[in-house]
């Protein structure tokens, strides 16, 4: 595991002799994506985003059994948490459909709990991401799966999102604004960073066909999006990194600017004639 953070390695370390010790012969494959793939782990803030490959659909008992193991990994360590999903060779680069009525389960750890259910990260960026900066701790470089992306996919899925997943989360923004200001500056600044930089990096994939970290979309709008907007990207920043610094004067100020950025930035995706076609 050279070159990865050292509290990832000491997790993946017992993630996987445990797995080796209580469920033998098990597992074929493990890749890791997301943060640690893009070389943008932050400790006590990013997870560990892991695929894991596995000889065999699981049993109940046998999940029961990996429900305890990630019960004794969470134990041992509050961060960086796990968060991912298990599965076969056969089913890499499934994309999750929420209209289909036979959609495949699969367990997957999210939020400290295994869960059974159709997998809502199987989509376009996941994939594209394991295929060009995956990390493979066990099986074949990512390179040379079977794996199949192409740029309109992506760029739809993206859109897709912006309009539905974003855009409802900026109209209960607007709508609880009230609320937003009794939160605890902490609670705020999680909304502040998730929306700002979560939308930043689909702009660039929208922009530039490719995908990017929170910081480096931090980045890239600043020299891309209006100075108007720069402030609320620079807070959002701040906040990813750990800086206590504050650009706002109060709360209802910073809710503003980010509801002023995230509408510009679903609006001009909407707008550019580009978005689909380049």
């Amino acid at each position: 595991m050279k070159g990865l953070p050292k509290t990832v390695t000491a997790v993946l370390q017992d993630y996987i002799g445990l797995l080796n010790d209580v469920l033998p012969d098990t597992i074929e494959g493990l890749y890791l994506h997301g943060s640690v793939a893009l070389n943008a782990f932050v400790e006590e803030s990013s997870d560990i985003d892991f695929i894991t490959i596995t000889s065999r659909r699981l049993e109940h008992d046998e999940l029961e059994i990996l429900s305890t193991i990630h019960e004794r990994i969470s134990k041992k360590y509050k961060k960086p948490e796990m968060d991912g999903v298990y599965l076969l060779w056969e089913d890499v680069g499934l994309l999750y459909n929420q209209d289909q009525s036979d959609v495949t389960e699969f367990p997957y750890y999210n939020n400290n709990k295994l869960l059974i259910g159709p997998y809502f990260n199987f989509n376009p960026i996941t994939w594209i991401l394991l295929k060009q900066r995956g990390i493979n701790i066990i099986g074949p470089n990512p390179s040379l799966l079977d794996l199949e992306i192409s740029p309109i996919q992506l760029k739809t899925f993206v859109l897709d999102n912006m309009n539905t997943y974003w855009a409802e989360r900026v109209r209960l923004v607007e709508q609880s604004v009230e609320k937003l200001l009794n939160l605890s500056q902490e609670e705020l600044d999680i909304e502040i960073e998730w929306t700002v930089l979560g939308l930043l990096r689909q702009f660039y994939t929208l922009k530039e066909n490719g995908i990017i970290s929170k910081l480096e979309s931090g980045e890239y709008g600043l020299r891309h999006i209006p100075k108007e907007w720069h402030e609320i990207i620079r807070e959002a920043t701040n906040i990813r990194i750990g800086a206590k610094e504050k650009l706002f004067e109060s709360k209802k100020a910073s809710i503003d600017s980010l509801v002023g950025l995230a509408k510009y930035i679903i609006n001009y995706c909407n707008n550019d004639s580009s978005t689909l076609t380049n």
